[in-house]
């Protein structure tokens, strides 16, 4: 492929759109940038410009600020940004979340950001898009990686509460405010009133549930966790809480609790003995290893780019399997891991918005 067919690069401030003028859930200040969806190591604070999908828009307010300059797009609406045909494509990771399509002189890429194969009731579910070129993380790119039935896993959790609520428990759920939290309230949501008691939200997650609901995702009754919360209103309850959140006087000033994190790590044999809880769940946001060879073989790329996570074991199979297959260096990564924070940076000067002429729906 040759450098002027490249519609994306790597530079310090992030993925580079040249023909297009600019960058792809950049890691460092810049002019003009699309962001994939709202999880802290692809949405930053400090851009002059936002494009996003238009139910991310939201969600970037509450987490980096309202005074944003983000410009909406729909699920296959196309702008022509420079020389560069843009459109989103759903992704199926969390809420808002969208694969990027860059159309070029008759070349084409997808840059998926994040993304899931199994629809969970809350995100719009992954839509395959065909390309030339397919970067694709590999957050859980090694072949162990494979989930059980979400299903199965959500009734072990409602079995687990029940359980604890009998005793007078509280039980604690650990689960990344943005994505996860949500996907078990709205699984909660289904369950209706087989719920063994109340559920109570950290202050993290709750502006994040807030803006779901109002975008019609239905969501179980939640209420806040406050510094008024007692013992007596936490017995027999579930408390929704990042990660981050474990081990803080918020959570051991509210009596006898087990607890537990929900995560695709949890698959493998010592994570729950390392992060120091009673019980984990595999559940994951991210496409484990068959759903992350189903997705590049449905877009048709001769050519995959790999990042963030089990990068070169992916690489090395999809060579095997005669694709062109490179590791491409990033900065993303750590939603799984549990951050929950909203990174900083300086603000850049403003500059001129997503101006581009809008197109037909893109294929």
């Amino acid at each position: 492929m040759t450098q002027r067919q490249a519609l994306v690069t790597v530079r310090p401030e992030g993925l580079y759109c040249p023909a297009g003028d600019f960058y792809i859930d950049p890691w460092r200040p810049v002019a003009r940038a699309v962001i994939t969806h709202a999880h802290a190591d692809h949405a930053r604070r400090g851009h002059a410009a936002y494009l996003t999908h238009e139910h991310c828009a939201p969600l970037l307010r509450a987490r980096l600020g309202e005074d944003l300059a983000v410009q909406p797009l729909r699920y296959g609406e196309a702008l022509r940004i420079g020389a560069v045909r843009v459109s989103l494509h759903p992704a199926g990771h969390v809420l808002g979340s969208a694969q990027v399509r860059l159309e070029h002189r008759g070349e084409v890429w997808v840059v998926s950001g994040d993304y899931k194969l199994d629809a969970d009731g809350v995100s719009a579910p992954f839509e395959p898009v065909r390309c030339h070129t397919f970067i694709t993380e590999s957050t859980f790119g090694l072949p162990i990686y494979r989930w059980p039935d979400p299903n199965e896993e959500l009734a072990r959790l409602l079995s687990w509460w029940r359980g604890h609520a009998e005793a007078g428990r509280v039980s604690v759920v650990y689960a990344y405010g943005l994505g996860k939290a949500q996907r078990l309230l709205a699984a909660l949501a289904r369950a209706g009133s087989a719920l063994p008691g109340p559920i109570l939200v950290h202050p993290a997650v709750e502006p994040l549930n807030a803006v779901h609901r109002a975008l019609g995702v239905a969501l179980a009754p939640t209420q806040p966790l406050t510094a008024a919360t007692g013992r007596a209103q936490a017995a027999g309850a579930l408390v929704l809480a990042p990660p981050a959140a474990q081990g803080g006087r918020a959570l051991r000033r509210l009596g006898e609790q087990a607890d537990a994190h929900v995560s695709g790590w949890m698959l493998v044999r010592g994570q729950r003995r390392r992060r120091g809880v009673d019980a984990g769940f595999v559940l994951s946001d991210h496409a484990d290893w068959p759903a992350l060879l189903r997705a590049i073989e449905a877009s048709g790329a001769g050519c995959v780019r790999v990042t963030h996570g089990h990068v070169m074991p992916l690489v090395r199979h999809l060579q095997e399997q005669g694709l062109e297959a490179q590791p491409l260096a990033t900065e993303f990564g750590g939603d799984e891991a549990g951050d929950d924070g909203a990174a900083l940076a300086p603000e850049v000067a403003p500059a001129p918005a997503f101006d581009g002429k809008p197109e037909e729906a893109a294929a």
